[in-house]
Protein backbone atom coordinates (compact mmCIF):
# COMPACT_ATOMS: atom_id res chain seq x y z
CA UNK A 1 0.00 0.00 0.00
CA UNK A 2 1.42 3.41 -0.96
CA UNK A 3 2.00 5.93 1.80
CA UNK A 4 0.36 9.29 1.63
CA UNK A 5 2.88 12.08 1.01
CA UNK A 6 2.21 15.09 3.26
CA UNK A 7 1.35 18.29 1.43
CA UNK A 8 3.78 21.13 1.92
CA UNK A 9 2.03 24.37 2.89
CA UNK A 10 1.94 27.04 0.18
CA UNK A 11 3.72 29.56 2.43
CA UNK A 12 6.64 27.15 2.87
CA UNK A 13 6.91 26.65 -0.89
CA UNK A 14 6.80 30.41 -1.47
CA UNK A 15 9.55 30.94 1.06
CA UNK A 16 11.68 28.23 -0.50
CA UNK A 17 11.23 29.85 -3.92
CA UNK A 18 12.25 33.19 -2.42
CA UNK A 19 15.46 31.62 -1.11
CA UNK A 20 16.33 30.55 -4.65
CA UNK A 21 15.73 33.88 -6.36
CA UNK A 22 16.51 36.56 -3.74
CA UNK A 23 20.26 37.12 -3.83
CA UNK A 24 22.20 40.38 -3.45
CA UNK A 25 25.88 41.32 -3.40
CA UNK A 26 27.71 43.11 -0.58
CA UNK A 27 29.53 46.27 -1.77
CA UNK A 28 33.34 46.05 -2.00
CA UNK A 29 33.65 42.50 -0.65
CA UNK A 30 31.45 41.06 -3.42
CA UNK A 31 29.99 38.40 -1.11
CA UNK A 32 26.67 36.96 -2.32
CA UNK A 33 23.96 36.97 0.32
CA UNK A 34 20.41 35.65 0.49
CA UNK A 35 17.95 38.48 1.04
CA UNK A 36 14.23 37.88 1.51
CA UNK A 37 13.41 41.40 2.73
CA UNK A 38 13.07 44.45 0.46
CA UNK A 39 15.52 47.22 1.37
CA UNK A 40 12.63 49.69 1.67
CA UNK A 41 11.04 47.54 4.40
CA UNK A 42 14.38 47.21 6.16
CA UNK A 43 14.82 51.00 6.19
CA UNK A 44 11.28 51.55 7.49
CA UNK A 45 12.06 49.21 10.36
CA UNK A 46 15.26 51.16 11.00
CA UNK A 47 13.37 54.47 11.25
CA UNK A 48 10.81 52.93 13.64
CA UNK A 49 13.55 51.44 15.84
CA UNK A 50 15.40 54.78 15.89
CA UNK A 51 12.29 56.68 17.01
CA UNK A 52 11.73 54.16 19.78
CA UNK A 53 15.37 54.46 20.89
CA UNK A 54 15.06 58.25 21.07
CA UNK A 55 12.10 57.97 23.45
CA UNK A 56 13.76 55.40 25.70
CA UNK A 57 17.31 56.78 25.92
CA UNK A 58 18.88 60.02 27.11
CA UNK A 59 20.31 61.98 24.19
CA UNK A 60 23.48 63.87 25.12
CA UNK A 61 23.35 67.66 24.97
CA UNK A 62 27.15 67.99 25.18
CA UNK A 63 28.02 70.24 22.21
CA UNK A 64 31.59 68.94 21.90
CA UNK A 65 30.54 65.28 21.78
CA UNK A 66 27.75 65.92 19.30
CA UNK A 67 30.02 68.02 17.12
CA UNK A 68 32.64 65.28 17.09
CA UNK A 69 30.18 62.55 16.13
CA UNK A 70 28.56 64.71 13.46
CA UNK A 71 31.97 65.65 12.03
CA UNK A 72 33.25 62.07 11.91
CA UNK A 73 29.91 60.56 10.94
CA UNK A 74 29.39 62.92 8.01
CA UNK A 75 32.78 62.00 6.55
CA UNK A 76 32.12 58.27 6.93
CA UNK A 77 28.65 58.67 5.42
CA UNK A 78 30.09 60.50 2.41
CA UNK A 79 32.66 57.73 1.95
CA UNK A 80 29.90 55.12 1.56
CA UNK A 81 28.35 56.91 -1.40
CA UNK A 82 24.83 56.29 -0.05
CA UNK A 83 23.36 59.73 -0.67
CA UNK A 84 19.87 58.20 -0.53
CA UNK A 85 20.23 57.47 3.20
CA UNK A 86 18.66 59.92 5.67
CA UNK A 87 21.76 60.12 7.87
CA UNK A 88 21.39 61.10 11.53
CA UNK A 89 23.97 60.99 14.32
CA UNK A 90 23.14 60.91 18.03
CA UNK A 91 25.17 60.50 21.21
CA UNK A 92 23.34 58.60 23.96
CA UNK A 93 24.38 59.03 27.57
CA UNK A 94 24.94 55.46 28.66
CA UNK A 95 27.83 53.57 30.27
CA UNK A 96 27.69 50.67 27.83
CA UNK A 97 30.65 50.40 25.47
CA UNK A 98 28.63 50.23 22.29
CA UNK A 99 27.30 51.91 19.16
CA UNK A 100 24.97 50.98 16.31
CA UNK A 101 23.76 52.05 12.89
CA UNK A 102 20.22 51.19 11.83
CA UNK A 103 19.18 50.57 8.21
CA UNK A 104 18.83 53.89 6.43
CA UNK A 105 21.68 55.62 8.27
CA UNK A 106 20.57 56.25 11.86
CA UNK A 107 23.80 56.19 13.90
CA UNK A 108 24.00 56.09 17.70
CA UNK A 109 27.17 56.14 19.81
CA UNK A 110 27.04 55.60 23.58
CA UNK A 111 29.21 57.80 25.81
CA UNK A 112 30.61 54.64 27.41
CA UNK A 113 32.68 53.87 24.32
CA UNK A 114 34.21 57.34 23.94
CA UNK A 115 37.04 56.81 26.48
CA UNK A 116 38.10 53.84 24.34
CA UNK A 117 37.85 55.62 20.98
CA UNK A 118 39.90 58.56 22.42
CA UNK A 119 39.99 60.69 19.26
CA UNK A 120 38.37 61.24 15.86
CA UNK A 121 40.25 58.36 14.24
CA UNK A 122 39.20 55.92 16.96
CA UNK A 123 35.61 57.09 16.67
CA UNK A 124 35.83 56.72 12.87
CA UNK A 125 36.78 53.06 13.36
CA UNK A 126 33.64 52.49 15.45
CA UNK A 127 31.32 54.47 13.17
CA UNK A 128 32.83 52.87 10.06
CA UNK A 129 32.18 49.40 11.46
CA UNK A 130 28.59 50.17 12.46
CA UNK A 131 27.78 51.96 9.20
CA UNK A 132 29.20 48.97 7.30
CA UNK A 133 26.54 46.75 8.91
CA UNK A 134 23.83 48.97 7.42
CA UNK A 135 25.45 49.31 3.98
CA UNK A 136 25.94 45.54 3.76
CA UNK A 137 22.31 45.04 4.87
CA UNK A 138 23.31 42.66 7.62
CA UNK A 139 20.02 43.24 9.47
CA UNK A 140 17.92 42.10 6.51
CA UNK A 141 20.27 39.19 5.96
CA UNK A 142 19.84 38.04 9.57
CA UNK A 143 16.07 38.14 9.21
CA UNK A 144 16.40 36.08 6.03
CA UNK A 145 18.68 33.56 7.73
CA UNK A 146 16.20 33.14 10.57
CA UNK A 147 13.44 32.54 8.02
CA UNK A 148 15.56 29.86 6.34
CA UNK A 149 16.35 28.17 9.66
CA UNK A 150 12.66 28.19 10.58
CA UNK A 151 11.81 26.79 7.17
CA UNK A 152 14.16 23.87 7.74
CA UNK A 153 12.70 23.18 11.17
CA UNK A 154 9.15 23.44 9.84
CA UNK A 155 9.95 20.95 7.08
CA UNK A 156 11.46 18.52 9.60
CA UNK A 157 8.46 18.90 11.90
CA UNK A 158 6.18 18.14 8.97
CA UNK A 159 8.18 15.04 8.06
CA UNK A 160 8.01 13.79 11.67
CA UNK A 161 4.31 14.51 12.09
CA UNK A 162 3.41 10.81 12.26
CA UNK A 163 6.23 9.85 14.64
CA UNK A 164 6.40 9.55 18.41
CA UNK A 165 5.89 13.10 19.84
CA UNK A 166 8.85 12.83 22.25
CA UNK A 167 11.16 11.64 19.48
CA UNK A 168 9.96 14.40 17.17
CA UNK A 169 10.47 17.07 19.84
CA UNK A 170 13.97 15.75 20.57
CA UNK A 171 14.93 15.92 16.91
CA UNK A 172 13.52 19.44 16.51
CA UNK A 173 15.35 20.65 19.63
CA UNK A 174 18.64 19.15 18.44
CA UNK A 175 18.24 20.63 14.99
CA UNK A 176 17.42 24.03 16.48
CA UNK A 177 20.62 23.99 18.50
CA UNK A 178 22.55 22.79 15.47
CA UNK A 179 21.11 25.56 13.31
CA UNK A 180 22.23 28.14 15.88
CA UNK A 181 25.79 26.85 16.37
CA UNK A 182 26.39 25.60 12.84
CA UNK A 183 24.54 28.17 10.76
CA UNK A 184 23.35 31.35 12.52
CA UNK A 185 26.36 32.04 14.77
CA UNK A 186 28.96 31.52 12.01
CA UNK A 187 27.03 33.94 9.81
CA UNK A 188 26.93 36.48 12.65
CA UNK A 189 30.72 36.23 13.06
CA UNK A 190 31.13 36.51 9.28
CA UNK A 191 29.05 39.70 9.30
CA UNK A 192 31.09 41.20 12.13
CA UNK A 193 34.30 40.47 10.26
CA UNK A 194 32.83 41.87 7.06
CA UNK A 195 31.83 45.06 8.91
CA UNK A 196 35.41 45.37 10.18
CA UNK A 197 36.68 44.93 6.61
CA UNK A 198 34.29 47.46 5.07
CA UNK A 199 34.71 49.83 8.00
CA UNK A 200 38.46 50.00 7.39
CA UNK A 201 37.85 51.07 3.80
CA UNK A 202 35.19 53.64 4.69
CA UNK A 203 37.34 55.27 7.37
CA UNK A 204 40.32 55.32 4.98
CA UNK A 205 38.20 56.96 2.26
CA UNK A 206 37.01 59.47 4.86
CA UNK A 207 40.59 60.51 5.61
CA UNK A 208 41.28 58.52 8.81
CA UNK A 209 44.24 56.17 8.76
CA UNK A 210 42.86 52.61 9.04
CA UNK A 211 45.59 51.57 11.47
CA UNK A 212 43.53 53.42 14.11
CA UNK A 213 41.03 50.53 13.91
CA UNK A 214 43.71 48.05 14.87
CA UNK A 215 44.76 50.28 17.80
CA UNK A 216 41.12 50.58 18.90
CA UNK A 217 40.62 46.81 19.03
CA UNK A 218 43.86 46.34 20.94
CA UNK A 219 42.46 48.73 23.57
CA UNK A 220 39.09 46.95 23.50
CA UNK A 221 40.80 43.59 24.03
CA UNK A 222 42.83 44.97 26.92
CA UNK A 223 39.71 46.42 28.54
CA UNK A 224 37.76 43.16 28.25
CA UNK A 225 40.52 40.84 29.52
CA UNK A 226 38.83 40.37 32.88
CA UNK A 227 35.47 39.51 31.30
CA UNK A 228 34.43 35.90 30.86
CA UNK A 229 33.53 35.22 27.24
CA UNK A 230 32.11 32.12 25.56
CA UNK A 231 34.30 30.13 23.14
CA UNK A 232 34.47 31.75 19.72
CA UNK A 233 32.29 29.07 18.08
CA UNK A 234 29.47 29.91 20.54
CA UNK A 235 29.82 33.67 20.13
CA UNK A 236 28.16 36.17 17.81
CA UNK A 237 31.49 37.99 17.41
CA UNK A 238 35.01 36.87 16.50
CA UNK A 239 37.45 36.58 19.39
CA UNK A 240 39.51 39.72 20.03
CA UNK A 241 42.71 38.04 18.81
CA UNK A 242 40.96 36.88 15.63
CA UNK A 243 39.60 40.35 15.04
CA UNK A 244 42.98 42.05 15.43
CA UNK A 245 44.67 39.49 13.19
CA UNK A 246 42.07 39.97 10.45
CA UNK A 247 42.31 43.75 10.62
CA UNK A 248 46.09 43.57 10.32
CA UNK A 249 45.68 41.40 7.20
CA UNK A 250 43.23 43.89 5.62
CA UNK A 251 45.28 47.02 6.41
CA UNK A 252 47.39 46.96 3.19
CA UNK A 253 44.20 46.93 1.12
CA UNK A 254 42.54 49.66 3.19
CA UNK A 255 45.60 51.93 3.05
CA UNK A 256 45.19 52.08 -0.74
CA UNK A 257 41.93 53.97 -0.15
CA UNK A 258 43.47 56.35 2.39
CA UNK A 259 42.95 59.99 1.49
CA UNK A 260 44.53 62.24 4.14
CA UNK A 261 42.47 65.31 4.94
CA UNK A 262 39.34 64.12 3.10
Amino acid sequence: MSKRVPRVPTTVLALALGVVVACTTVPLTGRTQIMLMPESTEQEMGVTAFRQALTKSKVSTDPALNAQLTRVGARIAAATGRTDYQWEFKVFEDKQVNAFCLPGGKVVVYTGILPVTRDDAGLAAVVGHEVAHAIARHGGERVSQNYIAQLGLAGTQLALSGQDPLLAQGVITALGAGATVGYLLPYSRLQESEADHLGLIYMAKAGYHPSAARDLWVRMAEMSKAQQKPPEFLSTHPADATRIRQIEAWLPEAVKYYQPGS
